[in-house]
């Protein structure tokens, strides 16, 4: 195999695994399982928002009596009939998620007892679907989230703060809308698929305890303001009892969809993962390793063979550049296979965004440092800098696939020849 039948092949996997966990055939198969009567409310947040409530429309038709979608800016598709449709912040809460969630909350109120809430939930929700407790302000709020994603939390630490700062979070949406009942079906984005934990799990009993939450803000020495000390000692509810929960999809099903067109390509395959949570320069690194292991040794498995890890990896801040935990995965990797032919590492948000940037991930092979070297600038600077975006920027290395609609965490792929 040559290296561009390499990348042409990791561009192919990728792609056919992200068609493989879009929400809308999964919404649909869980939908008509179920086999729902009545009359229901139905509200999406997160990513995958629109697509979901688009799914649901479809087989629900005239049982539905209103419906709301919260997704990211740039990630609705159009109309829906009788769907109002917002956008707003992500991965910082901004201040139409709380108009978009007072507007659904304000609808829900008035509804009969015995209409039912179809809630589908996707990756993101956290950030979108937000109302605060009463003295916190929306600042606050901005500024704590930055200072979770960048002290490197990974999400279900992040989650059990946010929780304890919002109504709607950790099981209080669930208590809001009681006694109507709500199914809720859910995109997984967490690892291990935490119910508590995806979205913030605001129909769902949380699992953290205030002490938990105490030892996260003294981990990453968290600065915080009066009221949100005094909130993050309330318990959260421990108990729900009007919701049923339903995972239509996950990183796991998005790594055997990988290793299962890997292996119509001819490769011999590995998921190494579906758990994967560490630093992003490490992680890249690590694969790096094995990458090289394989080459040289022909083991853990031979060549032809593609590596396939899931996950969500974290990026400590330290410096200013642009960039996300795909790209600095990429980066890191790029560094340890530099010179080296027959292999290409890949690594890409499902969502098909990554960080702060218009960019998924990137995909680097052993020539990749060396045109960042040729545009003159040094990539261990520019790794040390955050700054990956730049770097693979300029070896034209840079993964831009657009929203994709869908939100279960990233998948990470080595290839080699």
């Amino acid at each position: 195999m040559s290296k561009h039948n390499l990348v042409k092949d990791a561009l192919q996997i990728i792609q056919k695994t992200i068609e493989s966990v879009l929400p809308d055939n999964a919404v649909k198969d869980q939908l008509s399982k179920l086999n729902l009567d009545g009359k229901f409310f139905v509200l999406a947040i997160g990513k995958a928002a629109w697509r979901m409530a688009k799914a649901a429309s479809e087989i629900l038709k005239d049982k539905i009596i209103k419906g709301v979608v919260i997704t990211k800016y740039n990630h609705s598709l159009g109309e829906i009939e009788n769907f109002e449709i917002y956008e707003a912040g992500h991965p910082v809460p901004d201040e139409n998620s709380l108009k978009a969630t007072d507007r659904a909350l304000q609808l829900i109120s008035k509804l009969d007892e015995t209409v039912q809430i179809l809630f589908l939930i996707s990756g993101g929700g956290s950030s979108l679907f937000e109302k605060l407790k009463e003295g916190i302000t929306l600042a606050q709020l901005q500024q704590i989230t930055k200072d979770l994603l960048a002290c490197g939390a990974n999400i279900t630490e992040i989650n059990a703060i946010r929780k304890r700062l919002s109504l709607v979070k950790g099981g209080k949406f669930a208590e809001f809308v009681y006694p109507r009942k709500i199914i809720a079906l859910v995109l997984s984005d967490v690892l291990q698929d935490r119910l508590d934990s995806i979205a913030s799990g605001p129909a769902y009993p949380d699992l953290t305890t205030t002490q938990e939450v105490l030892q996260i803000v003294e981990r990453y020495n968290l600065r915080l303001d009066e009221p949100l000390k005094r909130y993050l000692l309330e318990e959260t509810p421990k108990v729900v009892t009007n919701a049923e929960h339903y995972i239509i999809g996950s990183v796991k099903t998005a790594c055997e969809t990988a290793e299962s067109v890997a292996k119509s390509l001819g490769y011999n395959t590995v998921i190494l993962t579906t758990t994967l949570n560490c630093e992003a320069k490490e992680a890249g690194r690590f694969l790096a390793s094995i990458a090289k292991e394989i080459l040289i040794f022909d083991r853990p498995i031979r060549k032809p063979a593609a590596i396939i890890l899931g996950g969500e990896t974290v990026v400590h801040v330290k410096g200013t550049g642009k960039g996300g935990r795909n790209q600095e995965l990429a980066l890191s990797a790029a560094i340890e296979i530099a010179g080296l032919k027959s292999v290409v590492i890949a690594s890409v948000g499902t969502d098909g965004t990554d960080g702060p940037t218009d960019a998924a991930g990137g995909i680097v092979d052993g020539q990749t440092v060396l045109k960042i070297k040729e545009a003159g600038l040094d990539p261990i600077k520019l790794l040390d800098n955050n700054d990956s975006y730049r770097a693979l920027d300029l070896a034209n290395c840079l993964l831009k696939i657009g929203p994709t609609g869908t939100n279960v965490n990233d998948l990470v792929l080595a290839l080699i020849a």
